[in-house]
């Protein structure tokens, strides 16, 4: 027996097969930790602990969830194996496939049978559905997404080349390797991860277990058979199936990732991204979202009232969280501000829900209380709230009614360096009818998405015809060498081949 909670395995390596209470954990170097009694208790030979560096935080891995995500992984490293024999055609004819079955009304209603069971459920423990429900529109996009796919030509696969006198040298890209994959209840995604494919990648997809059901029936009746149909390995686009939190942290902790892909809330997406990082796997994060809108002294009222009208059709990362509105101007724009609210609220059936920072003289119709509809249904709250001005970049996940924070600044410049220190950094607009301004705002401003109206155009496949596997704020650190926005075509590394005529040819 080795050191307590240690067992000496066949390899001479120690191995930990349980916990103490109380034991010491060592992380980030120079920091300790103390095991609870709850997680020894439930500690089992089998299970995994991983330490998040970052915070200390334990992390515990039940033995059946770590089988079933490396396994997963495993199926999908497979599979990359054999995708550089893949011919484009065939991976065309996968997306037909796809996209054939998605329109089939006979397997979508299965499809959407199981996604109805999530939604019921999650709605039973008081859980958002706002990305869960996998409606007509859900599908035409999927759809749309998977023909994006199909059409897309991505051209020659030499990206450079340098001759020399009786040789060669050739960059080529090629495909990174598997990509991981954890998002909550988006079952949109699976059109979009499928992107990784043209590429020559493969994907392994865990789901948040609202949505489990939902993900098992289109793996069941449309993924899978058009991978089968198609002629690609099995494992190209494996799914962990299970319900456990724990298998993402089980999926990021396998080196076998070329690429790990979280999306969901901020908290969870951090930790994930912790796990990967710690694992040596590079990581791709979009969880904080929260737009800004900046409203110039020389903005049209009705341009504001537009663009927060439009910013808040729905809550996902993109949606306006914040508007700031430059003093001195016409009291018509913070109005047309207002307004757009409570069209926003108006076209949903509820009533807007405003964080107020500072004092601002608000109209009468907003010193009352009234019905908010929230994730666990309706409550009974003021429909504004006071907050303070350190926390402008506080993000509100709303349900159904539109929900932002309103301040009021002395200069765009204000603006712009409360968005730069308080944001996740991600989506600023400027309303503002000088072009001067707008210049200046784009050099202050710390975003990747920068625009002069509403904010939900941040879109890869709105924007740039490119289904998006996810967008990236800069909350921590500009990206290297590509957007913010991540596409399945893009993930890709690059190969040096070299081509030599003369074999006379030395150093």
């Amino acid at each position: 027996m080795g050191r307590p909670g240690g067992v000496a395995d066949f390899d001479g390596m120690e191995r930990l097969n349980r916990l103490e209470p109380g034991m010491a954990i060592p992380y980030g170097g120079d920091r300790v930790t103390r095991v609870p009694s709850e997680l020894a208790a439930a500690f089992a030979p089998g299970d995994r602990l991983v330490v998040v560096q970052d915070t200390g935080q334990m992390l515990h891995i039940p033995g059946d969830v770590w089988d079933t995500a490396t396994t997963a992984v495993g199926a999908a490293h497979r599979a990359f194996l054999q995708m550089g024999a893949i011919d484009q055609t065939d991976i065309n004819a996968f997306y037909t496939g796809f996209v054939a079955r998605m329109e089939d009304d006979g397997i979508f209603d299965a499809v959407a049978e199981a996604n109805a069971a999530d939604v019921t459920a999650a709605r039973a423990a008081k859980r958002s559905t706002t990305r869960l429900v996998l409606d007509q529109g859900m599908r035409a996009d999927m759809v749309e997404a998977l023909r994006i796919w199909r059409d897309l030509a991505l051209g020659s696969d030499t990206v450079a080349s340098v001759e020399h006198p009786g040789w060669r040298v050739e960059l080529r890209r090629a495909g990174l390797g598997v990509v991981g994959f954890v998002f909550e209840g988006r079952p949109n995604v699976f059109a979009d991860a499928t992107g990784v494919l043209r590429s020559g990648n493969t994907a392994v997809l865990r789901i948040g277990s609202a949505a489990l059901g939902t993900a098992r029936a289109i793996m069941r009746h449309a993924l899978q058979p058009a991978l089968v149909e198609a002629g690609l390995p099995a494992g190209a686009v494996s799914l962990v199936d299970s319900p456990s939190r724990a298998a993402g942290w089980a999926m990021f902790s396998d080196p076998r990732l070329g690429l790990a892909v979280a999306r969901g809330s901020g908290p969870a997406v951090r930790q994930l991204g912790s796990v990967a990082r710690q694992t040596g796997i590079p990581v791709s994060l979009h969880g904080t979202g929260g737009a800004w809108i900046v409203a110039s002294t020389n903005a049209d009222p009705a341009a504001v009232e537009a663009a927060v009208f439009h910013s808040l059709d729905r809550k996902v990362c993109n949606t306006l969280n914040t508007l700031a509105v430059v003093t001195g101007g016409d009291p018509a724009i913070l109005r047309g501000g207002l307004h757009g609210l409570e069209r926003a609220a108006a076209r949903r059936g509820t009533n807007p829900k405003l964080h107020v920072a500072g004092e601002i003289d608000l109209p009468e119709m907003w010193l009352r209380e009234g019905s908010i509809s929230r994730a666990e249904g309706k409550v009974v709250e003021p429909l504004a709230e006071p907050i303070e001005r350190d926390r402008l970049g506080e993000e509100w996940e709303w349900e159904d009614s539109p929900e932002m924070t309103l301040t009021i600044v002395d200069s765009i410049e204000e603006a712009v360096a409360a968005f730069n220190e308080q944001s996740p950094r991600f989506v600023a607009s400027l309303i503002s009818s000088d072009p001067g301004e707008h210049e200046a705002f784009y050099a202050a401003i710390d975003a990747p998405f920068v625009g002069n109206g509403f904010t939900r155009w941040v879109d890869g496949q709105y924007a740039l015809q490119r289904p998006e596997l996810g967008l990236s704020n800069w909350q921590f650190g500009r990206l290297f060498g590509r957007g913010g926005i991540l596409s399945g075509d893009g993930i890709f590394t690059i190969r040096t081949q070299v081509a030599q005529d003369d074999p006379e040819i030395g150093r």
